[in-house]
């Protein structure tokens, strides 16, 4: 299988853009849901799928009953438009399986018009690889697709990154759509992209790298937390991409500074970043996130500051 990324490169490719939505909270950590709503409809108005529920969205976080809520306010303020939400089932290590749990999750999302993306869990992650297709299978017989995602551990415990026999075997899902892979790992995902080739053509690979954005070149599309800081500037970016437009390049690097600075070590403290980076835009009234999420410091704030400046949506007053 080759694994050169130069052989991979597609220039003037359309990129499929989906981005993972900020859940953001009020100063007194009560959910902004006017915040959501717009942050929502801004991504759509540029052009970028919002994906609800998601890690961004603290899904594992929050309750079910504020799941729920957040999908009838997607559905709400989209009015019929496209999104993507999170499929999360929350059990503990050891757990089995629980399909149920996962097809009345599938259920509300198809409900609201949304595509679920299947969010790991211990009872998922924990079978054999044969079991784990099996399960896949089960799941895609209650939709019209999905979305499914594999999920590093240094974003959530109950995660894994398949091997490539179980990733090929993924491909022969007929109701799978394509997978977000979040590993950080050029390597890895430059093999699901050759395998996609040989396979599946069709397959999307969305990549969830966000220390690597420029995984666009060659044929990822993606779903990421980073564009939810600047859906305005990825949509910018990805059209550059198609047009053939060599400032991809300069915002692309611009942006990447941005992912290198808010998913540095602990990894889910991104989106205490992504909440500093959207208050000082003015697009949220705070930077204040769920409450056990991990925090960045205040002194990230000039930092971020000065990137917003460098990419021209913050005055230098």
């Amino acid at each position: 299988m080759q694994s050169e990324p130069q052989t991979f490169i597609r220039p003037r490719r359309k990129i499929e853009g989906i981005s993972a939505i900020l859940l953001p909270f009020h100063a007194n950590g009560e959910i902004d849901w006017t915040g959501l709503c717009q942050h929502i409809q801004r991504t759509a108005a540029a052009g970028i799928t919002p994906a609800v529920n998601m890690d961004t969205g603290f899904a594992n976080l929050i309750s079910e009953a504020e799941r729920q809520q957040v999908l009838r306010a997607a559905r709400s303020i989209l009015a019929g438009g496209a999104f993507v939400a999170g499929a999360f089932v929350g059990d503990a290590p050891g757990a089995e399986f629980d399909a149920d749990a996962y097809c009345r999750q599938v259920e509300s999302i198809q409900q609201r018009g949304g595509l679920p993306i299947i969010f790991q869990s211990y009872g998922l992650t924990g079978q054999t690889d044969e079991a784990i297709l099996r399960a896949y299978e089960t799941i895609g017989a209650q939709t019209d697709g999905f979305i499914a995602f594999e999920l590093g551990k240094m974003f959530a415990s109950f995660g894994a990154i398949y091997n490539l026999d179980t990733y090929r075997g993924l491909l022969g899902v007929e109701k799978c759509l394509g997978a977000k892979h979040s590993s950080l790992s050029r390597r890895l995902e430059w093999q699901r992209l050759a395998l996609r080739d040989e396979v599946r053509p069709d397959f999307k690979v969305y990549t969830g790298n966000d220390l690597a954005i420029d995984m666009v070149m060659y044929g990822s599309d993606y779903l990421l937390g980073l564009s939810t800081f600047a859906p305005d500037l990825f949509a910018r970016r990805d059209q550059m991409w198609l047009d053939g437009d060599a400032g991809f390049y300069e915002l692309n690097d611009l942006l990447q500074y941005l992912g290198f600075l808010a998913f540095r070590p602990p990894v889910p403290a991104y989106k205490h970043s992504a909440a500093q980076f959207l208050a000082l835009r003015g697009w949220i009234d705070s930077s204040v996130t769920h409450a056990d999420s991990p925090s960045r410091p205040q002194s990230d704030i000039p930092i971020l500051r000065d990137i917003a400046q460098r990419l021209g949506i913050l005055d230098a007053s």
